[in-house]
């Protein structure tokens, strides 16, 4: 059965295991027979084509985007810069670690609830919390990265006296790619997660979240739906474009090598 199925084009499973849900749905929405609890997939389709002839659905979308994007950047790059300083420098790792150990213990709501305390304006909140959700995650990966660096190699590094350019390019670049894509990964839908919730309690206005808030309050579950479909979609289609980046700058660098050779 699995030799089977791996023979399937991996697309065409996708679509099949979606349809099915979206069948599982369908179903499910039918025996409650009630809109208001669970809108059918055609309900929700319906309402996305609506939408999606509004001009505001796009505003709201790019300022959602915005939030979670700049607040995931500004977390990659401090992330990456502490990893390697923690790695590197034992006393740094010992003063920063229980710090970013409260921060991934800390409960996301209570964080958004304290921002609100400490930034005055609400559509601030959102990148703030997606930065904090990421940057314990990105740190702790490159720093594990660095970590897992086989020490024979270093050694022969030091023999052969190579630069650090060299040694971070053929040594550290190597064992920090696994770790920082995974890191990449896990980290791109939390912040998702974390950045809406922001924008819902903070009633951040003009955003998926508070466009989400509104449904609800209105009763309006279709909106509701079809509002987090789209924020699913988004979440995944960057996630998939951040990997495929990683992937063509680690493609290109040894392309590079291998010219260099």
């Amino acid at each position: 059965m699995d030799s089977i199925i791996n023979r399937i084009p991996k697309p065409v499973r996708t679509l099949t295991v979606l349809t099915f849900w979206v069948m599982v749905w369908q179903l499910v929405a039918v025996v409650i027979d009630e809109g208001i609890i669970l809108p059918s997939p055609l309900e929700v389709a319906k309402r996305l084509v609506g939408l999606g002839s509004e001009k505001a659905f796009y505003e709201t979308i790019l300022n959602s985007v915005y939030n979670i994007i700049s607040g995931f950047l500004t977390a990659v790059s401090i992330g990456v810069v502490l990893g390697i300083v923690t790695a590197k420098i034992r006393i740094a790792d010992e003063l920063l670690s229980p710090l970013l150990s409260i921060v991934k213990a800390t409960p996301v709501a209570s964080f958004i609830i304290l921002a609100l305390y400490w930034i005055d304006d609400k559509n601030s909140v959102p990148p703030f919390i997606a930065f904090l959700m990421v940057l314990p995650i990105i740190h702790g990966n490159v720093s594990e990265g660095l970590k897992s660096t086989p020490k024979e190699l270093l050694e022969m590094a030091k023999v052969y006296r190579l630069s650090f350019t060299k040694r971070l390019t053929k040594l550290y670049f190597p064992s920090i790619l696994p770790y920082f894509t995974a890191g990449i990964k896990i980290s791109m839908g939390l912040a998702w997660k974390a950045g809406v919730a922001a924008e819902v309690i903070a009633y951040a206005r003009n955003t998926i979240g508070f466009k989400i808030l509104a449904g609800k309050n209105n009763l309006e579950m279709t909106d509701v739906f079809a509002w987090t479909v789209v924020l699913i979609a988004i979440s995944v289609l960057l996630e998939k474009a951040v990997i495929i980046l990683i992937g063509r700058l680690s493609a290109r660098k040894e392309r590079r090598e291998v010219s260099a050779r």
